[in-house]
């Protein structure tokens, strides 16, 4: 079993009802136990500015999925969900990340982690410290070291 940190916002229709309809919905996959959940965070849009604040939190899990196939398993959950990719960093419906996976590290086009952004986004870094303190400071120190 692996064990990951995931990232989880919206900020169009019900924000919080949505992140945790997401939450239950990950829950409910029979490979992904979600166990410590932060609490919820309404926050500033971070990149694109000019829309509403969010509803944000953070849950680790466990799961038999390697790191590429509970990204299919989110984006999975997104779609059921209504989401529909419009624009980057744009308003969304539900947003699931991988923020870390064990101490797995990856750059590929279609994931990379730790999640690249995450040590620039408070609303990342104040749930994951809440719930993972030593997870953060790790996912900070992999992205601030020189390349």
């Amino acid at each position: 079993m692996g064990r990951a940190w995931l990232g989880l916002g919206a900020n169009i229709g019900a924000p919080d009802v949505q992140v945790r309809e997401a939450v239950r919905r990950l829950q409910g996959h029979p490979e992904i136990s979600v166990g410590t959940q932060s609490a919820m965070l309404t926050t500033k849009p971070w990149g694109k500015t000019d829309q509403p604040d969010f509803s944000n939190m953070v849950v680790a899990v466990e799961t038999s999925l390697k790191p590429i196939a509970l990204l299919e398993a989110c984006l999975g959950i997104e779609l059921a969900m209504g989401r529909v990719r419009k624009e980057v960093w744009g308003p969304r419906l539900i947003d699931i990340d991988i923020i870390a996976y064990d101490d797995i590290q990856i750059r590929s086009a279609r994931l990379t982690l730790p999640h690249a952004f995450a040590h620039q986004r408070d609303f990342v870094l104040e749930p994951l410290r809440e719930i993972a303190p030593e997870i953060a400071d790790w996912v900070v120190a992999i992205n601030t070291r020189p390349r």
